[in-house]
């Protein structure tokens, strides 16, 4: 599996574009701002983008979502505790100075523990809440995607919309640390780290 990462927006999120090199399929996970620089992006590399699946929904992570799929006519995935903060979306962009003039169609929801493909390639839904009530993070043999779950030396934020930090600990050492130490951690934002390195160097995971 290619990973290109593309860094966009303000905030600077982390959308990852996810190829299978053999079909030339491909996923957007997090496609939330610069659309346009996204779309030239999938064009340019003539692949097959498939759907968008949403680790979260925060205004950075989902501004531009619906520009994306409805230019190439694609599904959207969300865990449906996520529904409330994407309808919130103009709210949030108020708060920010960022405007939403659309909101992207939800196709279905995801579950914990649902498999998810494109091309040969198969992953897995686990439900990681805290920074927000239906953040997911998306587990692909030795790589997981985790939005704003986890960080390299640090953990999201939980004062926003029903964060709740208690969880967020909880999500991240149930469902992430249990993870091999080798597995790549991939965050909405900053550089890629490893469930070993956090596991031993994060100040919010040691007792």
């Amino acid at each position: 599996m290619q990973i290109k990462t593309l860094t966009v927006g303000a905030f600077a999120v982390n959308c990852y574009l996810l190829i299978d090199p053999k079909t030339s399929e491909a996923i957007f996970i997090d496609p939330g701002m610069e659309a346009d620089h996204l779309i030239e992006t999938v064009e340019n590399l003539n692949v097959d983008l498939k759907y968008i699946i949403n680790t979260h929904c925060h205004i950075d992570h989902a501004a531009e979502v619906k520009t994306i799929q409805d230019h190439f006519k694609i599904p959207f995935y969300i865990h449906e505790a996520e529904f409330p903060l994407l309808q919130s979306l103009p709210q949030q962009g108020a708060m920010f100075g960022i405007p939403v003039s659309e909101i992207a169609q939800v196709t279905s929801f995801v579950a914990d523990n649902e498999g998810i493909e494109f091309g040969r390639i198969k992953g897995k839904i686990l439900h990681t809440p805290g920074h927000s009530p239906g953040g997911i993070s998306i587990l692909f043999a030795d790589r997981i995607f985790v939005g704003d779950c986890l960080f390299y030396d640090s953990i999201g934020r939980t004062d926003l919309y029903k964060g709740n930090y208690e969880q967020l600990i909880e999500s991240i050492k149930t469902k992430l640390m249990i993870l091999p130490d080798n597995t790549e951690v991939y965050s909405g934002h900053g550089p890629v780290t490893t469930i070993g390195r956090e596991r031993i160097q994060n100040p919010f995971l040691q007792e």
